[in-house]
């Protein structure tokens, strides 16, 4: 396997825990959206644009909910 293979297969793992945490902590939320950014460089290094593309657009969804999701716990306390 060589390094560009090891960094997808970090990235979209790294995806899918944090997405199964989510629940726990805005935190997780917020690696998601990292490593979906990580999905997103991987998508155009490999020139698999359409995945890049998209993963990109996870993110910034991602960064968007983890904003709304720690304003709430402001607000709750």
């Amino acid at each position: 396997m060589d390094g560009l293979t090891l960094f997808g297969l970090f990235a979209v793992t790294a995806m899918l825990v944090s997405y199964a945490l989510e629940a726990r902590s805005p935190w997780y939320v917020l690696a998601f959206a990292v490593a979906c950014g990580l999905g997103s460089i991987y998508g155009f290094l490999q020139g698999a644009w359409p995945f890049g593309v998209v993963e990109a657009i996870w993110a910034l969804v991602a960064l968007r909910r983890w904003g709304r999701a720690r304003t709430q716990i402001r607000n709750s306390g």
